[in-house]
Order: C-alpha cells, then structure tokens, then sequence
C-alpha cells in the first residue's frame, strides 16, 4: 500500500492545485505582444517549477534566446508552431513536443492560420516569472536588449524566427 506524501512539510506547497482551462493561476490577464500567458503552476506552490500557457494570436514569436539556468519543454496544444533549438528546427502540432535545455539558444513562433497554443514548463522557475511581469507592464514582446535579458538570467542571441508567408 502507498502512503500518502505529507506536503504540509514544505512552506507554501498546496495539497492540489486546481486551474481552470482558459484561465490564469492568479486571475490575472498578461499580454506580452501577440501572446497572453496564463500562469499555471508557478514557483510559489511547487519546488521551483513553472508552467505558463502560450496562446499566440497571431504568427510570431520571440527572440532567439537561452535561458543561463532553466530547462524548458513545450508541448503543443493547438495550432502549429516552428521551434528551433540549437541549429534544429522542428514544425511541431497538436500533442507534439520538444525539449530547450539551459544554455542552449532557442527561439519558437506560431506558424499557423489563427491562434496557436502551448505549454511550456520551466524547471528551475529562476528570475523567469519575474522577466514576464516586467514585460506585461508593456503589453509587448521582449526587445532585443542584451542587458533586460540579462537581469532576468536570459541572454538575448539574435532575432525572432523569419515566418513564411
């Protein structure tokens, strides 16, 4: 027989965390350009994870990018997406998904007709949480300035991916 763990044994961990599709862990709406994100689960209630919601509403995507500490995984919910990790590039869809590691530079955009969807879970959270607050106080995508990036533990290493018409 499984025990039961006791997750009252670290600070701030809920027992179970539900969030509703369509919407945001903390009720908040965070527009960075042609994307919102939802927050998920954030570092807060877990051991450093975070996962944030992608809806893309137009085709795009951000700077090619690495990120100095944490691992990222996206999983495509809707739509299609080009990511590029490294000097692979992958056309990905619905149920489809990919690992960026740390320190590997990256960058994705939605290449579909109409609004795209992904998850993408970054492990350890780090300053990243905090990168997306600062640029929702903007509504806009990150700019492509070295030294933003890099208070947030990012580094900027190029343009977004080209979209073909």
């Amino acid at each position: 027989m499984i025990e039961p763990t006791d997750t009252n044994t670290v600070p701030n961990i809920p027992s179970a965390l539900l969030v509703a599709a369509g919407q945001d862990r903390f009720g908040e709406q965070r527009r960075l350009g042609i994307n919102t994100i939802d927050y998920k689960v954030t570092s807060q209630e877990s051991t450093g994870l975070l996962i944030i919601e992608v809806t893309s509403h137009a085709k795009g995507g951000p700077e090619r990018h690495l990120h100095v500490g944490q691992d990222e995984w996206f999983y495509v919910l809707e739509g299609q997406f080009l990511i590029e990790v490294a000097a692979e590039r992958f056309r990905l869809t619905s149920g489809d998904a990919v690992l960026a590691p740390r320190r590997v530079p990256h960058a994705w955009a939605n290449v579909g007709e109409g609004k795209g969807r992904l998850l993408a879970v970054l492990t350890p959270a780090g300053k990243i949480e905090a990168f997306f607050r600062e640029l929702a106080k903007t509504a806009s995508m990150a700019p492509p300035d070295p030294a933003l990036w890099r208070a947030y533990d990012l580094e900027w290493v190029g343009p977004p991916l080209p979209i073909e018409p």
